[in-house]
């Protein structure tokens, strides 16, 4: 049961993980009317909470890129972890 909860949040991790990179490469490619583009609008959505998150950890003159950055490297960090802790309950 153990596993498969972590094989869950491994899952969603990586999830929020793509997501954020699909948020920075439409930001890229749609430039000032990826507000417009409902897929951007979609990733908005679903990395909202994780980018909230870390924005209220960081000082609030940070700039969206690092904060986004930021919140990659600790969704890698995290899934990473889940990894490991996988790894050692096989």
């Amino acid at each position: 049961m153990l596993l498969f909860l972590i094989g869950a949040l491994r899952a969603i991790v990586e999830m929020l993980g793509l997501a954020l990179l699909g948020l920075a490469a439409m930001s890229v490619l749609a430039g000032s009317r990826r507000h417009d583009n409902a897929i951007y609008r979609l990733f908005e959505l679903l990395t909202r909470a994780p980018r909230r998150l870390v924005a209220a950890i960081l000082p609030a003159s940070t700039p969206a890129v690092v904060s986004g950055v930021l919140c990659f490297v600790l969704l890698f960090v995290i899934w990473i972890g889940l990894a490991l802790w996988r790894l050692t309950l096989v």
